[in-house]
């Protein structure tokens, strides 16, 4: 699913920023989407944590090779050792498991995330182990498909605005969030074409 705010976000990009209409235009029709399962983007957001977009694709496809339901009850009912095999660390599993262990107990109030602002949702997420800010925002941008997240621990967006801004050089949050100023309310979509102008692989979540 596209968010309904994409063409609007992307032509108010393209008019205010030199960088993000070459990005537009060189990624014409390709789009955010939402697998629409608050679940498997959380596990995948844990599987991708400080490794690369083609390395979390690779563990993410064995995972699910090993376990052809994602669901929290299938994930929890796994052993280790097949999780391990998959290419995931004794932490990402602790991690996954007390994910599943969230939603089976309904820990996480679903119901209640489209009526909560940005910062109260990622409290709630962040109660989660393995779960911090980056993992909340990942979350935030890609099933919520919320507008304005931007995403300052992400490496990726980090380098991308270093290559694209800056020549290369090294940046600082402060850097960031004065040159992410002109694409509010719209950060999550420049953030996601500064991705893919890294990768020939989507981000996905």
């Amino acid at each position: 699913m596209t968010p309904e705010y994409w063409t609007q976000a992307t032509q108010e990009l393209a008019a205010c920023d030199q960088v993000m209409l070459q990005l537009i235009q060189q990624f014409e029709g390709a789009t955010l989407t939402s697998r629409g399962c608050a679940f498997t983007t959380l596990a995948r957001s844990i599987v991708g944590q400080q490794i690369s977009v083609k390395a979390a694709e690779s563990v993410w496809q064995k995972v699910i090779r090993a376990i052809p339901d994602i669901e929290p009850c299938t994930v929890a009912a796994k052993e280790p050792d097949l999780l391990r095999a998959c290419g995931l660390s004794a932490r990402k599993i602790t991690y996954l498991q007390d994910l599943s262990r969230y939603f089976m107990e309904g820990n996480l109030n679903e119901t209640s995330w489209n009526s909560m602002d940005d910062e109260t949702i990622i409290t709630q997420l962040s109660q989660v182990k393995g779960i911090g800010r980056w993992t909340a925002e990942m979350f935030l941008i890609f099933h919520l498909q919320r507008p304005d997240v931007l995403p300052l621990d992400d490496i990726g967006l980090q380098r991308a605005i270093s290559l694209h801004y800056f020549d290369k050089q090294s940046i600082d949050k402060k850097t960031m969030i004065e040159l992410a100023q002109p694409w509010q309310p719209w950060r999550s979509v420049a953030t996601w074409y500064l991705w893919r102008s890294l990768d020939p692989l989507p981000v996905e979540y």
